[in-house]
């Protein structure tokens, strides 16, 4: 690391750019809005034209890469009267409303500059006006306001740039982005511009995609041409890096760090030809340097892929930076494909934000529009309740009656989403495969239009049925009736009791017994979504992950029959259920691969929490690279390890100040330990560290 990177660095850390930001009241713009009945489009326009007029150009010290944010507050584009009258009318929204959780497609535009873009919407809104395509007239008006606004911040900047001393900046913005960018570095500068602008407009956990694909030509010309060398091409790589963590605590998420700012490396290309060059290489090399939480990187394998490549990624892993999450090629390509992505396509995918799979530039779909708690389920059809009325007498009957209400959930959630809109987003649908030609904003849907659905507890769920047939079934200790009083108060007078289920099998553990059920709870979860289509056009995805509902879904259940008591936490995402004792990691592979993971590939990782004494040995980096090998021969889909010492984060709890750089895994993103809220903390604390 260079002098110049660690001072932006420390200075990052230090969060000197809070000193450029200020307040903005937008209220009298919504007033406007609402007064002038304004139009959706409309709205999103003028929000982003007002958003980057309101800006002001800004530098760190010592930076050739510019943009940051200097108004804390994006415009509201809706009132929550409005909102409310949108549903009440019986439409859905995903979350927000807006265009969120998708990759643009930043390489094209990289190439050809807005300028270009703004070419094309002129001669395309001419053969709208000639077809009467009033519509396609109105996005692209919108979309090409939205885009002048783009050039004219950056307009601003040059000139503040050029005036202030920061020449390479002034540079720089003289050609991009309303050019297309001819090196590495202003390649670097176009994609900080383009994706600050997305979350301007409104648009938030916004990814970065594939950048060792769409920016690699740019580097391996400049080596070429004499004008870069690894060393100085690391150093502007690290430079963007730091950039992407100057807003992200700006950025909207559930918990600090829950930003979507990641990036995919790897895996092949759109003709199936290794993709991981020296830029993926390099881009590994910059986080464990940085040791920054943003970007958060993914990066894709398969069998095939050189054990080098994996020990690469674990050097990030020894570093605590809870990532490279990994996707497994060999299982994911072909679940896409089943899905209906065409082949291309299909190799060319990234993540949304956390771990839900998507095609970036022409994937509209909302990975995770909602969820089903599975603990949940079976927690209503144990009572008797559902489309069961009676409780179940056998063990076969009670698992019909889970999937008769898992189906059953299914089908609420397919009446909840039968008319789902999207608040446009002019500037993103220029920056989108396809939405110029279509004269059509990207919210009006793009190639892909599916919805994902997470399927929370799955380890919850199998402990529980695992209890369930053992103590009411096989052993017969309590009836079904006397197991969910038991529930209902936490176990009480009966330690006997809890002390079986929580001696029950466990998925995790290897065992049969357990795995049998994990199999066809996944096969049943996997069913459920089958052949369902949402009003855009789109399937269901079910998956395997969690995001927040973790939390969420365990605070709204009783005790569960497994021995977890009220208000303790589900796993994250694909997991062993928290404290469960398992025999180690391999164990833990071998359980949560023993289900077919294809068809449930919306996303969620196997979540493993390794234990930081695994680094201390020699070896230790090859020992969880070959942990992460056996995932993958195994058909694992997706992985995430955490490198954690309970020890330390019990510290961090108390003495937050001693841990400022303490990062963590949460559930497909990694944050700073003590910026946390505590019940996500705890949950952290509470998960098994495994010796390798």
């Amino acid at each position: 690391m260079t002098e110049r990177i660690k001072s932006l660095l420390d200075r990052t850390f230090a969060k000197e750019q809070k000193k450029f930001r200020r307040d903005h009241d937008w209220k009298p713009l919504l007033d406007t809005f609402i007064a002038a009945k304004a139009n959706d489009s409309a709205r999103a326009r003028m929000g982003l034209v007002a958003m980057l007029k309101a800006e002001q150009p800004a530098f760190m010290e010592g930076e050739t890469i510019a943009f940051l944010r200097t108004v804390k507050q994006i415009p509201d584009l809706h009132s929550d009267e409005e909102m409310a009258a949108f549903r009440a009318a019986g439409t859905a929204f995903g979350e927000k409303g807006v265009v969120f959780n998708l990759t643009a497609d930043f390489g094209p535009t990289i190439r050809d500059g807005l300028l270009a873009r703004i070419s094309e919407m002129e001669a395309r809104i001419a053969r709208c006006r000639a077809e009467g395509d009033a519509e396609g007239v109105t996005f692209l008006s919108d979309a090409i306001l939205s885009t002048t606004a783009v050039l004219e911040l950056a307009d601003r900047y040059r000139a503040a740039a050029a005036e202030q001393g920061f020449t390479k900046v002034a540079e720089t913005l003289a050609q991009v982005p309303a050019r297309g960018a001819r090196t590495f570095h202003e390649a670097l500068q176009s994609l900080r511009i383009l994706h600050y602008a997305m979350w301007c407009e409104g648009e938030y956990h916004c990814g970065l995609g594939r950048i060792d694909q769409y920016l690699y030509p740019y580097l391996e010309a400049d080596l070429a041409a004499g004008r870069l060398t690894e060393e100085t091409a690391l150093e502007e790589l690290e430079e963007f890096f730091i950039a992407c963590n100057r807003d992200s605590d700006l950025y909207i998420g559930v918990q600090q760090g829950d930003n979507g700012q990641s990036v995919m490396l790897g895996g092949v290309t759109r003709d199936g030809k290794p993709a991981f060059n020296l830029l993926s290489r390099l881009a590994l090399k910059a986080c464990g340097e940085l040791k920054l939480v943003d970007p958060k990187i993914n990066l894709r394998v398969d069998k095939s892929t050189p054990m080098e490549i994996y020990e690469l990624g674990t050097e990030l892993t020894k570093a605590g930076l809870g990532f490279p999450q990994y996707a497994n090629d060999d299982v994911v390509i072909p679940a896409l494909q089943k899905w209906g992505y065409e082949l291309e396509d299909a190799r060319d995918y990234s993540v949304a934000a956390c771990w839900e799979f998507l095609i970036p530039g022409c994937g509209m779909d909302i990975n995770n529009i909602d969820a089903v708690s599975l603990p949940s389920c079976l927690d209503t059809v144990m009572r008797g309740e559902g489309r069961a009325p009676a409780r179940p007498e056998t063990f076969d009957a009670l698992k019909e009656s889970l999937r008769a209400e898992i189906n059953r959930r299914c089908d609420a959630l397919q009446e909840k989403y039968k008319h789902v809109e999207i608040f446009p987003g002019p500037f993103v649908s220029v920056i989108s495969t396809g939405c110029i030609e279509r004269a059509r904003d990207l919210s009006k849907g793009g190639k892909y239009n599916n919805f994902g659905i997470h399927g929370t507890g799955i380890a919850v769920a199998v402990d529980s049925l695992a209890a369930v047939r053992e103590l009411v079934f096989e052993k017969k200790l309590v009836t079904m009736e006397e197991l969910v009083h038991l529930m209902d108060t936490d176990f009480e007078g009966r330690p006997d009791i809890l002390a079986a289920a929580r001696h029950a099998p466990k998925m995790g553990n290897a065992d049969a017994a357990a795995d049998d059920i994990a199999v066809w709870l996944v096969a049943t979860w996997a069913d459920a979504l089958k052949g369902r289509r949402n009003d855009r056009g789109g399937i269901y995805r079910p998956g395997t992950g969690s995001a927040m509902y973790y939390i969420w879904h365990a605070n709204e259940l009783p005790a569960s029959a497994d021995g977890r008591l009220k208000g303790h936490p589900f796993s994250a995402n694909y997991a062993p259920s928290l404290d469960v004792p398992v025999k180690g990691p391999l164990s833990v592979i071998r359980s949560f691969t023993e289900p077919d993971l294809g068809p449930v590939c919306n996303g969620g990782p196997l979540t493993i929490e390794v234990h930081d004494s695994a680094f201390r040995e020699p070896d230790g980096v090859e020992k969880v690279a070959q942990l992460v090998k056996f995932f993958v021969d195994r058909g694992g889909h997706q992985l995430q390890i955490n490198s954690i010492n309970r020890e330390t984060l019990v510290d961090a709890q108390a003495h937050p100040e001693r841990h400022a750089h303490l990062i963590v895994r949460v559930w497909g993103w990694s944050g700073y330990f003590i910026e946390l809220d505590k019940p996500f903390q705890d949950q952290i604390i509470k998960r098994v560290e495994l010796a390798v």
